[in-house]
């Protein structure tokens, strides 16, 4: 009867030959941004629209003041009047995590792993050039990994 040997070593993982994926590999480029005077409702409508968890918030030269999440708008029940001047300034989150182009997957997915946000705003020479989602990342995983997506099948 054969048995399986398992080696167990604390030496490190071999370098793969494959290169690591960047942010750039992997964003969306065309990320949906709005301005920070953008009255809050629209803001809420392209979140819904766009089936999105949020949105960066840019000012004119698209560099990166805050992001808009769902978390953050959900803070719209407790408002007791509705003003029709509140603007996505007034819910955004103005400290936002963000990642540069060349910064690498592992960089990100650590990110993810470790906080509860759903996407990271990505920057290049500290512009908005895109956005990287949770589902971005596995999407890569997949690839890293020489995965297929599975293919739904139904029963008949």
């Amino acid at each position: 009867m054969k048995q399986d040997v398992w080696t167990v070593t604390t030496e490190p993982k071999a370098v793969r030959e494959e290169p690591m994926f960047k942010v750039r590999d992997i964003m969306v480029k065309a990320a949906i941004c709005v301005p920070p005077d953008l009255p809050i409702y629209d803001a809420i409508r392209l979140l819904v629209n766009r089936n999105i968890t949020g949105l960066p918030v840019v000012d004119a030269q698209l560099r990166l003041l805050g992001i808009l999440s769902e978390k953050d708008v959900l803070s719209l029940l407790y408002d007791t009047e509705d003003r029709a001047d509140q603007t996505v300034r007034d819910y955004m989150s103005a400290e936002v995590v963000s990642f540069d182009v060349n910064d690498t997957l592992i960089d990100v997915c650590d990110c993810l792993v470790s906080h509860s946000f759903r996407r990271v705003p990505v920057t290049c020479q500290g512009r908005l050039a895109g956005i990287v989602s949770r589902r971005d990342v596995i999407h890569a995983i997949l690839k890293l990994k020489h995965q297929q997506l599975p293919e739904l099948s139904f029963a008949s």
